[in-house]
């Protein structure tokens, strides 16, 4: 009927362990009492406490086949120091005279029950919980994400670290692993719940994913291309028109912006950048005719990414600092402004591994020498009963009686 916990306390317990103590704590409890012996019939209720209520219990953390958080195992110790039961019906007398036996075998059985529930809350119901963390789940229709864990988690008295891959994938070649020569992250920080660290092998990772995918291409032709451009573009050509027939001089423009090698991500305590180096074709597309090509660049750009995070969604903005162009009489200075990586896809986000109904609250977002760290305070947007409820493992069904 209620619970009431004088002192519990929740804590770190090296090497994999979270201990929940729980000291002192008093149980109400109700128990409708029924008896049936040949013409004897009794009915009531028991009103009792469990007082003196002492539960120690360590769950310990490891990962799963598929690299997923997990209690492996539950230790756990609990004692009643007394009960207390109050009785009622037609034979309330005889049972008070029977009292201190009768509390002695409730006392026993309570006993018996509490860490099997226990177990059972934590093997059970939040392993169900953890099981709607995202491990390996995909991004869009060309890339996914890894984050399964590659190690036990290490727990000391005041942190618990856990090693997640953070690597995105082609999906077309998901088996494939890249070599991490990303810096391995040192979170120092405090002053938030969690910290999350991600290396330059984490974003390396997703433009080399989209560069595989062959989305790192971008091509504007006749109405799609800006007209200023266009007029640049035909008169820095101009002399090489001359030599063309008047029905190709007047056909429509087509540009294609292509990046050749995967773009690599720098972090520095000032800021991340993004370099790009990619090829620009400019040609000439006549109806019913090949392409005449004009002209074919190199491009080296860089470009400044602001990392952000929204909830659960690790964002990213893009903007242009400086690109070189190199190629055949060009008008220097003049910027090609097309997007070199997926813009919608960076804005969108990536989803950060949390259970179901927990989300981050007050986000900071820091940078160091070869790694971003993104601290939070934690925020149950959902009641836990809910969230377990909802992902309670079925039960299997009982055959029906037969007639």
């Amino acid at each position: 009927m209620a619970l009431h916990l004088a002192l519990s306390d929740l804590h770190f317990q090296p090497q994999q362990h979270i201990a929940f103590s729980i000291n002192n704590a008093s149980i109400s409890l109700r128990f409708r009492r029924q008896l049936l012996y040949w013409f004897f019939y009794d009915v009531g209720s028991i009103n009792a406490s469990a007082l003196g209520v002492h539960v120690h219990t360590a769950l310990k953390l490891s990962k799963d086949r598929a690299g997923r958080l997990k209690i492996s195992n539950i230790t756990c110790n609990a004692s009643i120091a007394r009960m207390q039961a109050g009785f009622s019906g037609t034979l309330r007398k005889v049972y008070e005279f029977l009292g201190l036996f009768l509390t002695t075998g409730m006392r026993f059985v309570l006993n018996q029950q509490i860490c099997p529930a226990l177990n059972h809350a934590g093997l059970v119901l939040l392993n169900s919980l953890l099981d709607t963390v995202p491990v390996r789940n995909p991004v869009d229709e060309h890339v996914g994400i890894d984050y399964s864990l590659l190690s036990d988690p290490v727990v000391t008295w005041d942190t618990l670290d856990m090693d997640f891959r953070g690597m995105f994938f082609y999906q077309k070649a998901e088996n494939q692993t890249l070599v991490n020569k990303g810096e391995q992250p040192e979170i120092k920080e405090m002053e938030r719940m969690v910290y999350v660290a991600f290396s330059e092998y984490f974003f390396d990772s997703a433009m080399f994913s989209y560069f595989q995918a062959g989305v790192l291409t971008m091509e504007f032709q006749g109405d799609q291309v800006p007209k200023d451009l266009e007029v640049l573009l035909r008169a820095t050509f101009f002399g090489s028109m001359l030599m063309m027939s008047p029905a190709v001089v007047d056909a429509p423009l087509r540009m294609v912006l292509q990046v050749v090698t995967p773009p690599r991500c720098t972090i520095r305590p000032m800021g991340t950048t993004i370099s790009v180096s990619a090829v620009l074709n400019i040609s000439l597309v006549p109806a019913e005719q090949p392409p005449v090509q004009l002209s074919s660049m190199s491009m080296e750009a860089r470009l400044s990414a602001k990392v952000m995070l929204r909830q659960k969604a690790l964002q990213v903005q893009l903007d242009l600092r400086r690109q070189e162009l190199v190629g055949q009489a060009w008008a220097q200075g003049q910027p090609v402004t097309a997007p070199f990586l997926p813009a919608e896809r960076t804005r969108k986000g990536v989803q950060i591994p949390l259970p179901e109904g927990m989300d981050f609250t007050k986000e900071v977002v820091t940078n160091h020498l070869g790694y971003i760290t993104v601290g939070a305070d934690l925020h149950f947007s959902k009641g836990l009963r809910e969230v377990i409820e909802n992902y309670r493992p079925a039960q299997p069904s009982k055959p029906s009686p037969t007639a």
